[in-house]
């Protein structure tokens, strides 16, 4: 695993079935990652750009996988027993993933991670009916929420998630 590689904000995924019914589900297969740019018009006809959704190093918040009765379980998530049961595994006795290394910070199996562990526009649609053109606003307030969560509201890891959002403007 190279270094620069961060980690999924698993929070979306987490958070996002409280807020959206369940619509489908994807196979283990991969899905390309894809980097859509939305725009937003608000008012008189100005256009407000949304930021792009983006995972930042040194979080790790969505691989808190026990996260308590405020986030969806993996029973809410997914229809299929299967998803329920490898979600289930991957929690540790402390609640977090067990393929979360906490002294890097990092997913050691980050490039094979579940499809569920990936935050892509295709699977918060497939899973929470997310279309692909409130991803990004979608998945920004997620991460933000699990962030607060896990942290809290005046982290470090806030704060470095908040200016990584404002320096994709």
């Amino acid at each position: 695993m190279s270094p620069t590689i961060t980690l999924p904000c698993f929070s979306s995924v987490i958070f996002a079935a409280r807020r959206q019914p369940q619509k489908g589900k994807l196979k283990n297969a991969k899905v390309a990652e894809a980097t859509p740019t939305l725009g937003n018009t608000t008012g008189f006809g100005a256009s407000k750009k949304e930021p792009l959704w983006r995972c930042v190093e040194d979080c790790g918040a969505c691989c808190k996988l026990a996260k308590g009765p405020a986030f969806a379980t993996p029973e809410e998530i997914f229809t299929n027993r299967s998803d329920v049961e490898h979600y289930k595994s991957l929690i540790g006795p402390d609640g977090w993933c067990i393929h979360y290394e906490k002294s890097t910070r990092k997913c050691s199996i980050y490039p094979d991670r579940p499809y569920f562990c990936r935050v892509e526009p295709d699977i918060f649609e497939s899973l929470y009916g997310i279309t692909k053109k409130k991803f990004n606003k979608e998945a920004c307030g997620c991460c933000r929420d699990t962030i607060k969560a896990i942290y809290g509201s005046h982290s470090k890891e806030l704060d470095n998630f908040n200016r990584s959002l404002r320096s994709s403007d």
